[in-house]
């Protein structure tokens, strides 16, 4: 439905769709998710059953059902210690439509929705009348040539997509990619948490695959930094415009020379404590502000979730099942530290993601509307939603305006969802502005304009992927 989603109001409905419509065929820009690029490594990738593409990678179906009592096991999530999970995928697939209901008015419900119709061509409701003949379906057509990864990427008209990777990551499969000859861009993103929270329970393993990867002996503080500092100058080298952290908040400190020694000699030897592992990370924040201001490679800081919150479903299945959770933030003091040395750098651009909505106004949007270096991502995993995306534009335009955000990036595992997650964005984009405009805050010329940035500029620019 062309106007689907947009405003009652007539006037404001009929703006929606001209303003959609002129961004609605754009190319995709995807600067951030979390797509294996393995996909993209084999021209003829097998994605296996439905169940495997749509249910097991993705924690937003998942979660959901688990608060309903549903087991993961029941849903053939693999347990971390490898043994084997149900094999019935036809019969997963039956459980998640005859609990369906659960996904009413979720943003959840709508990808799953649009997608299927929108990329598969299947207009069936999700229920349990349905369930077999939409799984027969969906495995009818993953047989299909033209829903090969490399196909879709080209059909859904991706321009860019970068992939999360670890620092660690010899990037075969990037250069699978670019061996192959196939010109679709997809990019890999550095991702040094897993060697920079000395909390971990792997760090001390993680420091040795480090040392390993990137050729430099690690002993002391000086030798870790260099090692990331090759390891980010081979991501770009492999077409890296990016990096990406996770912190709990957004502290920062700057230690001095010994103080960072002292931590990491502490930690080396399995002596560090959590009152360590917090400076420890406040410090990494600026080495990797420091280290993006030399390379150019844009930061992105992703704050505000406590990880891992069920204790049982992280022993048993490991991290990334659906039980992080939102905290509370706070930023304008916790990046001080940063802005005082790097605020105005002329070749750095930061971009923050927040899980605390409260934060929108009161300090994110005055704090980009002053910084040079920051950029606002977009509302991001709870907030992922129509809903969310119109609370942030309301709370953060009038501090920050449009040009200070990031635009859009669909942050996803699930693949097949990217069009459909692009699609809710510049739907909600074109009402915005159509309600902006029918209220005379913007003119036409700006209204277009403006869509055009939210929808593909703005991310564009943001991730420096106009080259």
């Amino acid at each position: 439905m062309r106007n689907r989603y947009f405003s009652s109001d007539p006037a404001q409905n009929s703006a929606a769709v001209a303003l959609y419509d002129s961004v609605a065929n754009l190319p995709l820009i995807c600067p951030h998710g979390h797509v294996d690029p393995r996909l993209f490594a084999d021209s003829n990738y097998q994605y296996g059953s439905p169940v495997d593409l749509l249910i097991i990678p993705d924690h937003y179906i998942f979660r959901m059902l688990y608060s309903h009592g549903i087991s993961l096991d029941e849903l053939g999530i693999p347990p971390r210690s490898g043994a084997a999970a149900p094999r019935d995928h036809r019969e997963i697939w039956r459980r998640v439509c005859a609990n369906w209901q659960l996904f009413r008015a979720t943003p959840t419900g709508i990808w799953l929705r649009d997608e299927l119709a929108d990329v598969f061509g299947i207009h069936l409701k999700l229920n349990s009348c349905n369930a077999d003949a939409i799984y027969d379906a969906l495995e009818e057509r993953l047989a299909r040539a033209e829903f090969r990864p490399r196909a879709l990427f080209e059909r859904f008209n991706i321009e860019a997509l970068a992939t999360t990777d670890a620092a660690t990551d010899t990037l075969e499969h990037h250069q699978a990619i670019r061996d192959s000859g196939w010109c679709g861009r997809v990019i890999p993103t550095f991702r040094p948490d897993a060697v920079v929270n000395i909390a971990g329970a792997g760090w001390r393993a993680d420091i040795d695959r480090l040392s390993d990867v990137s050729g430099v002996h690690i002993r002391d503080f000086a030798t870790y930094i260099q090692a990331l500092e090759d390891r980010r100058a081979f991501f770009k080298s492999m077409g890296a415009t990016a990096t990406d952290q996770a912190a709990l908040t957004a502290y920062t400190e700057s230690l001095t020379a010994s103080e960072a020694e002292a931590i990491f000699g502490r930690a080396l030897r399995g002596e560090s404590s959590a009152k360590d592992a917090a400076r420890f990370t406040g410090h990494m924040l600026i080495e990797m502000a420091r280290m993006s201001s030399d390379d150019g490679l844009v930061m992105q800081m992703h704050v505000g979730s406590f990880r891992n919150h069920n204790p049982a479903v992280f022993a048993r299945y490991g991290p990334d099942m659906g039980a992080d959770i939102p905290i509370r933030s706070e930023f304008t003091k916790n990046l001080k530290a940063m802005l005082d040395r790097f605020g105005v750098h002329p070749n750095l651009t930061l971009v923050l993601f927040n899980l605390d909505e409260t934060t929108y106004s009161r300090e994110l949007a005055p704090l980009a509307g002053h910084y040079p270096i920051l950029r606002l991502g977009p509302p991001w995993w709870f907030f992922d939603s129509w809903l969310g995306m119109t609370r942030f534009l309301d709370a953060v335009v009038e501090t920050a305006g449009i040009y200070n955000l990031a635009g859009f990036n669909d942050d996803t595992r699930a693949y097949p969802s990217i069009p459909t997650r692009h699609d809710v964005w510049r739907r909600v984009c074109a009402d915005w502005l159509a309600g902006q405009l029918v209220r005379g805050f913007i003119d036409e010329e700006d209204a277009f304009e403006m869509i055009r940035a939210l929808a593909y500029d703005l991310a564009k620019q943001t991730y420096r992927l106009e080259d």
